[in-house]
């Protein structure tokens, strides 16, 4: 079992920075992969990134790669997505998730948070 819960959301201008923090309770929590997600109003949830247990393997969606940075800290149990460059079109409630194997479909993830809104203005 693991509970998760996002942090770092807020209104910055189009152009800045924000780091997100996802905090899991839980012995196994590096086990797990980790993956974020967004969800804009009247949309459906998307990929955002994702993080392979040790942390060694990452994957984007296209719209943010280059710009967004997804990295775990294990002794920590902490999973963190740096969002630089950000766009208007990046505004969503964004969720920490995790999953039993590497995986980009928001179906096959098990466990997530309550999410935590981003808002960026043009």
């Amino acid at each position: 079992q693991v509970q998760l819960v996002e942090s770092g959301g807020g209104l910055v201008q189009a152009g800045g920075s924000l780091r997100l923090s996802c905090a899991a309770t839980g012995r196994t929590f590096s086990y797990y992969t980790m993956g974020w997600f967004r969800q804009a109003p009247g949309k459906e949830r998307e990929f955002v990134a994702v993080i392979s247990p040790s942390g060694g393997v990452t994957s984007y969606a296209d719209s943010v790669k280059g710009r967004f940075t997804i990295s775990r800290d294990n002794a920590k149990n902490t999973v963190y997505l740096q969002m630089n460059s950000l766009k208007p079109e990046d505004t969503a409630v964004y969720y920490c998730a995790a999953a039993a194997s590497y995986r980009t479909t928001p179906s096959e993830y098990n466990y997530w948070g309550q999410g935590t809104q981003v808002t960026v203005s043009s």
